[in-house]
């Protein structure tokens, strides 16, 4: 059954051909009986329609930036996370969990590290109070003894005892409600909108053998340059206010051509050590970290690339690297580094995004903007001269009026009033303050 899915409101012609009989891809879990009574169950048919869309995007990527994909279709963010890992990095899979208690199923299969939105110090916590054996783990760990099925059907786990174990300083609300939804397969977190700079940027290299420190900071160099890279493509963008002002002079023009778009506010250094001998068993593949405030000088534009990640890791990334083991006598013997920068804050823009206004943006096309309430200011001059000339000749036909006239005459004697004390005429306005004033005399 051949239909057209249509992608845009206003134009009927651009979309895709579709073949609505099935999915698209791999499919985890039991369709509805054939025929019609598939297409009048709803979840069926968004999730139908879900998978072939999810097929147009995967391969229009591949075929025109020559990126593979990975894709989960499901009826909310946690179960297409999970289902879409599952025939990684180039296939999809659409989850059809439409009985009840199919989510509830397919979450039971998972190791609880594995659910996102269950951290290391989770996992921790659940195993300390559910299982006799406990070994400890790092926020990197990605397996655990203990499964949803695990957690979900012990007789002492329900969302308030979660709440009281989970909570603390610094938790977030509702904590144990969460969780327990999550073990269900239940996630109300909505689909945000995709940002115009990515939540963090990383870089990573393994290595057999790495235990030279002078080796370790040659390393630090080469991911630095990688890193500074990244970021001048994904962070930076062109500086269109300074490239068509004519005022700016082609040295500055060069040198201030782009502007950051976003400026990241954390540096975290990530390792993972080879174990030591005998010590393979019971290795965990887990890393530790360290993280500092970003230093300010990567983010100067004029310099190149090279200059700065040498400055990078040898007054911040290596001195980072020596707080793991600060013992002198420590053998180093790497098997990872990662290094990535995240918090980020957006610049200012013209769209009036991010932190504040692009303000030298703004001061230099003021007088393009303030144009149309700008005055002609020889008009104007011409007009006030020529005002202040008829004003002048007014006074001095005036004057000379007054002049044979008595000064008392400037008020009409039909609204003045001549006062008994002093014999000066006084407007009605001022009679009643003029007769105080007489009054506070004597």
């Amino acid at each position: 059954m051949e239909r057209f899915f249509c992608l845009s409101k206003t134009d009927p012609e651009k979309g895709l051909p579709c073949d609505l009989t099935k999915m698209a891809g791999r499919v985890h879990g039991t369709p509805p009986p054939a025929g019609q009574q598939q297409l009048e169950n709803q979840a069926y048919v968004r999730l139908l329609l879900g998978s072939h869309l999810a097929w147009y995007l995967r391969t229009n990527i591949e075929e025109k930036f020559g990126f593979t994909s990975a894709c989960g279709v499901a009826t909310n963010k946690l179960l297409s996370k999970l289902v879409g890992s599952k025939k990684k990095p180039r296939d999809q899979t659409t989850l059809l969990a439409l009985e009840n208690g199919s989510a509830v199923d397919f979450m039971d299969s998972y190791t609880i590290r594995k659910i996102p939105g269950i951290g290391g110090k989770t996992t921790q916590l659940l195993e300390k109070r559910l299982l006799s054996v406990h070994k400890e783990i790092d926020s990197y760990e990605t397996e655990s003894a203990l499964s949803a099925q695990q957690v979900r059907l012990h007789p002492e786990i329900y969302p308030e005892t979660l709440e009281t174990l989970l909570s603390g300083p610094g938790s977030e609300q509702d904590i144990g409600v969460r969780i327990w939804n999550l073990l269900h397969g239940v996630d109300y977190t909505e689909v945000q909108d995709a940002r115009d700079v990515p939540s963090q940027i990383s870089i990573e290299d393994t290595y057999r053998q790495l235990d030279s420190l002078v080796q370790i900071e040659e390393e630090l160099k080469k991911l630095a340059i990688s890193l500074l890279r990244r970021m001048r493509v994904d962070l930076t963008t062109v500086n269109d206010a300074l490239t068509q002002s004519s005022t700016v002079d082609q040295n500055t023009l060069q040198g201030q051509s782009q502007r950051w778009m976003a400026h990241p506010r954390t540096l975290r250094l990530s390792i993972r050590l080879w174990p030591a001998e005998g010590e393979r068993e019971d290795w965990n593949f887990s890393r530790s970290s360290k993280s500092q405030p970003m230093p300010n000088f990567v983010f100067n534009l004029q310099l190149p690339i090279e200059s700065i990640a040498e400055r990078l890791a040898t007054e911040t990334l290596f001195p980072m690297l020596l707080k793991f083991h600060p013992e002198k006598c420590f053998k180093w013997n790497l098997q990872l580094i990662n290094i990535c920068v995240a918090n980020m804050v957006e610049s200012g823009s013209e769209t009036g995004s991010g932190v504040g206004r692009d303000i030298s943006a703004m001061f230099r096309k003021q007088d393009d903007v303030l144009r149309q309430w700008k005055l002609d200011t020889t008009i104007i001059e011409d007009e006030i001269e020529d005002r202040v000339d008829e004003e002048l000749t007014q006074e001095l036909v005036n004057d000379s009026e007054e002049d044979h006239t008595d000064g008392e005459a400037s008020w009409e004697h039909g609204d003045a009033e001549r006062c008994q004390h002093c014999g000066h005429r006084i407007p009605p306005f001022a009679a009643s303050a003029h007769a105080r004033y007489h009054e506070m005399e004597d």
